[in-house]
């Protein structure tokens, strides 16, 4: 449930109802809006004494959460939360501007990463994305550098100002992957690894988390629960595609979730249409697809030489393709009242 404070309500009074929410052996979430104060009461229902909190002093209304995702929900937190990224640029994820990630699915080499970040901050990126650690279904296939893909990317960040998102794969190398990026990126796969949700709940870097291939709304939500009560409310939900019967693309890019997240929830939501095709030729079409539903961003591979990649080369734009999906995607983000 939701402590609702009344407008002008005294530091005091909130301390107050966190004081008896901790009694119940419960948790608390305190968010501060623009114009109201609520405490989020996080835990088993059995504990929640909603009459004790009405009667406190400065205590507008107690509300029943409804949805399964308390922390997450827009009846926490109506207001729409902006993420910032870090980077030199002030890059933020949600409000006016949408948020551009853009990069090569694997760091391969040292030039290769420095040339495509001077071209993707050039033409508008915000974020520079590339793989350290590789996931892949295949063992004999490449797996990335690691570390020194990671110092990489960081000296990238250095000459460009663009922040930079990679993944991290387990919970041993959330720390090692935080002393480098700015956002800590889950993979589909690891959507419901709930170990290494909470690990990065417990750090102070943003999470991007991808929807789980086969995972429904609700699923999705839930996961970002877990970042979100570890102590990390900067959650991005990033949509990636969902498995189904077709075949002719990669994934299923399902759209419908950016409105419904909007709807339900307070974070800000971005889309990934090389992953959610597979197929390069589509992607500029699902970017301004993606934008003209209300995605708060997207996230786009990049690579120099798409042919000779060592992974995802067939979902992914050239430097060229990128600058005139840019420019298009543009013109559908002014004609929606956003920025890119």
């Amino acid at each position: 449930m939701i402590v609702v404070m009344q407008e002008g309500c005294t530091k005091q009074q909130v301390s107050h109802v966190v004081k008896l929410v901790r009694e119940m052996k419960l948790k608390d979430h305190v968010i501060v809006g623009t114009e109201r104060t609520v405490v989020a009461v996080i835990g088993d229902d059995r504990f929640k004494d909603r009459s004790v909190l009405e009667s406190c002093p400065g205590v507008d209304r107690v509300v029943p959460i409804l949805a399964p995702y308390k922390i997450a929900s827009r009846q926490t937190h109506p207001e729409p939360s902006v993420i910032p990224l870090g980077g030199s640029m002030g890059a933020t994820c949600g409000g006016k501007r949408l948020c551009v990630m853009a990069g090569p699915c694997s760091v391969e080499d040292r030039s290769q990463v420095l040339e495509l970040a001077h071209a993707i901050k050039e033409h508008g990126g915000t974020v520079l994305r590339g793989g350290a650690f590789k996931p892949r279904t295949n063992p004999y296939e490449f797996q990335g550098l690691g570390e020194k893909g990671l110092e990489i990317l960081a000296e990238a960040r250095e000459q460009t100002g663009l922040a930079i998102v990679t993944e991290v794969m387990s919970v041993d190398q959330v720390l090692l992957v935080a002393r480098y990026a700015d956002v800590l990126q889950i993979g589909t796969r690891n959507m419901h690894n709930f170990n290494l949700l909470v690990a990065v709940g417990r750090t102070n870097k943003p999470v991007l988390l991808k929807r789980g291939w086969s995972s429904t709304f609700n699923e999705f939500m839930l996961a970002a629960e877990y970042i979100i009560q570890a102590g990390n409310p900067n959650v991005i939900l990033c949509e990636r595609g969902i498995r189904t019967h077709e075949e002719y693309v990669r994934n299923t890019l399902a759209l419908a979730i950016v409105p419904a997240v909007k709807r339900e929830s307070h974070l800000p939501i971005i889309v990934d249409p090389a992953h959610g095709t597979g197929r390069a030729y589509m992607v500029p079409s699902m970017c301004r697809a993606a934008v003209a539903a209300g995605a708060d961003g997207l996230m786009i591979e990049v690579h120099q030489d798409p042919e000779h990649a060592l992974t995802d080369g067939a979902q992914s734009l050239s430097p060229d393709a990128f600058a005139q999906t840019m420019k298009e995607t543009r013109a559908v983000a002014e004609a929606v009242g956003r920025e890119l």
